[in-house]
């Protein structure tokens, strides 16, 4: 039974990554499933990632435990302040719950206490990635570069950035 519930939990064991990249490979959680080699192999490894201090993730779960979201953010290579948002998806019948918000949020108030300067991120130009697109938008992402086909041909990646501090 769907009741409205949810909890938002950082990343810390083995066993929550299984269930996370089994979320990620779920019927209920990308549109696209078209994956490129390299998603399927970030998707693969980003939770485990995340045990190792590498990337921070957090997903969400029902009054069941079953993991209905999910989100992930690194900093960039160059270690001053900037970080990129990989991956915010959201169980198809929990979708408009306030779920990637409150992902959104909890990556925000790390972001602060990190003392980011600024976050990037990333998606696709086709009309799938749309809701994606205005969740940006609507959280003051402005979009800053385009790169065509990069995904897979008339696939643009669609680069957006926002200040933090």
């Amino acid at each position: 039974m769907i009741t409205g519930t949810f909890a938002i939990h950082r990343m810390c064991t083995e066993e929550q990554a299984e269930r996370v990249v089994e979320f990620f490979f779920s019927p209920y959680s990308f549109d696209d499933t078209r994956y490129t080699p390299g998603e399927e192999e970030q998707l693969r490894s980003l939770p485990y990632r995340a045990l190792y201090g590498q990337v921070i993730l957090w997903y969400a779960t029902n009054e069941n435990n079953e993991i209905i979201g999910a989100s992930c953010v690194a900093e960039n290579d160059q270690k001053t302040g900037g970080y990129s948002w990989d991956y915010v998806v959201v169980h198809r019948e929990y979708r408009r719950w306030g779920i990637a918000a409150s992902l959104f949020e909890q990556l925000l108030d790390y972001l602060r206490q990190a003392s980011a300067r600024y976050l990037m991120t990333y998606t696709c130009s086709l009309p799938e990635y749309k809701t994606i697109r205005r969740l940006f938008e609507r959280n003051g992402f402005q979009l800053i570069g385009q790169c065509p086909d990069y995904y897979f041909e008339g696939e643009d990646r669609l680069i957006y950035w926002r200040r933090i501090s």
